[in-house]
């Protein structure tokens, strides 16, 4: 085997070396998803927001930095049979995770924080309720597998419980049947074994 001059040997060790220290930051940048830091700037530049003009509604609603947290805020129609707003972002949650916790302070509405996977090529969505304290800062703690799945609103009976794995989006929404303001400061978001 012919000897590779020095600085060709230098480059492809270097090259290695990179290489496995890029595996291991992205690795490490996986496991950082257990945590969501509502409070940082742009993290409202993840969501995506669905209101019910989808289907005739004329409810306002969003995400944005309000200087402290990412606000979901807007105002809730009932007219033209709507009534809901909603935020969702992408993500990818470890498989060993089964709990979320959920810091925010609430406007005393009933909110729904909701998760998003494909069962058979069908997006289903899983739902669970919460209550907020107007202007007391809480931490809700959840089991994935307390989740309810739905489709459009309705509940689905065969959906497999869900688990970390499959989640694909997480979001937020309200449909509390009551027309006005709605205000909620999203904190964080941490994803426990």
């Amino acid at each position: 085997m012919p000897m590779l001059p020095y600085s060709l040997y230098t480059l492809i060790s270097l090259w290695f070396l990179l290489a496995s220290s890029l595996t291991l930051s992205s690795n490490a940048n996986a496991s950082d998803t257990a945590m969501i830091d509502l409070t940082k700037p742009n993290e409202y530049q993840l969501w995506r927001s669905t209101n019910d003009n989808v289907m005739g509604g004329i409810s306002q609603g969003g995400v944005r930095y309000d200087g402290e947290t990412s606000l979901f805020s807007g105002e809730l129609s009932l007219e033209n049979n709507g009534g809901f707003s909603s935020a969702n972002r992408s993500i990818e949650i470890a498989p060993e995770m089964v709990e979320v916790a959920l810091t925010f302070i609430g406007d005393g509405r009933t909110y729904q924080m909701r998760f998003a996977s494909w069962n058979n090529g069908n997006r289903v969505t899983y739902k669970h309720e919460f209550t907020t304290e107007k202007g007391k800062q809480q931490t809700k703690t959840f089991k994935l597998e307390d989740f309810k799945a739905t489709f459009r609103g309705r509940p689905v009976y065969n959906a497999p419980t869900l688990i970390a794995k499959d989640v694909k989006q997480l979001g937020v929404l309200i449909a509390d049947k009551r027309a006005g303001s709605f205000e909620l400061k999203l904190i964080k978001i941490e994803f426990q074994p």
